[in-house]
């Protein structure tokens, strides 16, 4: 009794296309033809593309197959450890999945912040939601943890403010504004000094992350907020020089 490709395939449970892949990757061999070219599956070649199944549904991935075997021997085990390790892995990552989105189903948190800012969502605007997105992109976990601190000691009415600040605001709204952001800003410039030289901190390059800084704050941001966020950070800077200064002054000399 000799089988087609698309019957071997049905009598495995599988498809005429995986078959094939099985083929190219060098897992399950050809076969012979017939006369007609028509190939010829036996047995042999039924059990070993089960064989290949069973281990796919184990969790094995393709490339790994081969090592792990179609035994139990004791060869198998160093492979079958590091997917067991890679499976509780996977497990966790979706149990955290699934805790999450049942926190979204009651309204605990939000979808469109990074994990970990779910506790501080709420009181978030967009801007900050969708620059929290993708400052999770070029930053390492270290620096983030370290923006959500900044986001909870961030004073809610001057973020609110500058949040519904107008393009067309006129400079003494933005004076004043800058002015009330500043010393919270040059506060977590003391608190965090990496921010002054993030290099450390980065996934990305240098080059990438300013330029992706540029294109995002002139998109989430309008004009008049633009010209506070500078102000107010030369404002901070302004404020750390003379906290150096008043401490420099206060420090012994020798004699």
């Amino acid at each position: 009794m000799a089988w087609s490709t698309r019957e071997l395939a049905d009598l495995a449970g599988t498809t005429v296309n995986t078959v094939r892949h099985y083929h190219r990757s060098g897992l399950l061999e050809e076969p012979e033809r017939m006369s007609n070219g028509y190939k010829q599956y036996r047995a042999r070649h039924l059990v070993r593309l089960l064989q290949i199944r069973r281990l796919r549904d184990l969790g094995v991935p393709l490339a790994q197959i081969e090592a792990v075997g179609v035994s139990n021997g004791a060869n198998a085990a160093p492979a079958l450890l590091a997917i067991d390790a890679d499976l509780a892995a996977s497990i966790e990552r979706l149990q955290r999945a699934r805790a999450e989105i049942r926190a979204i189903l009651e309204g605990a948190t939000a979808t469109d912040v990074p994990a970990g800012f779910e506790g501080v969502a709420a009181t978030m605007s967009d801007a900050d939601r969708s620059l929290m997105l993708i400052y999770e992109q070029l930053y390492d976990e270290s620096a983030m943890t370290d923006l959500r601190q900044m986001v909870q000691a961030d004073p809610d009415d001057a973020s609110a403010e500058f949040d519904a600040l107008s393009p067309d605001a006129d400079d003494a709204v933005r004076q004043r504004l800058a002015e009330a952001l500043a010393p919270q800003l040059a506060q977590h410039l003391s608190d965090f000094p990496w921010l002054l030289q993030p290099a450390e901190h980065l996934s990305k390059s240098e080059r990438v992350t300013q330029e992706t800084f540029v294109e995002t704050y002139t998109e989430l941001y309008n004009e008049a907020q633009l010209n506070v966020l500078g102000r107010a950070s030369a404002l901070a800077r302004e404020i750390l020089a003379a906290h150096a200064a008043t401490n420099d002054e206060g420090e012994p000399h020798d004699g």
